[in-house]
């Protein structure tokens, strides 16, 4: 495993409603998350949007297919169990 040190920046804060973060330095060539969340009758729906870039060009390319995209999936997919399990 490949450690590297990845800095985000909270920028767009829409109090109880959004915010985003934004790479400075880290793995990625370019990095935007947005986190939204929105009222429900049973709580709130937490809903990301990730804008993303790979450096390398077609190395890049390569490694999305063979494990970032899985990597990423496993990450979101950890978060929403974790979520669940504390907010139900």
């Amino acid at each position: 495993m490949v450690w590297q040190t990845w800095v985000t920046e909270i920028k767009a804060v829409q109090v109880q409603s959004q915010f985003v973060d934004e790479q400075r330095s880290g793995p990625y060539k370019f990095w935007h998350h947005l986190h939204r969340f929105e009222p429900t009758d049973h709580g709130t729906l937490v809903t990301d949007e990730v804008s993303y870039a790979l450096p390398f060009y077609l190395i890049g390319d390569i490694a999305h297919g063979l494990f970032v995209r899985k990597k990423l999936n496993e990450i979101f997919q950890y978060r929403k169990e974790v979520l669940s399990k504390k907010f139900g």
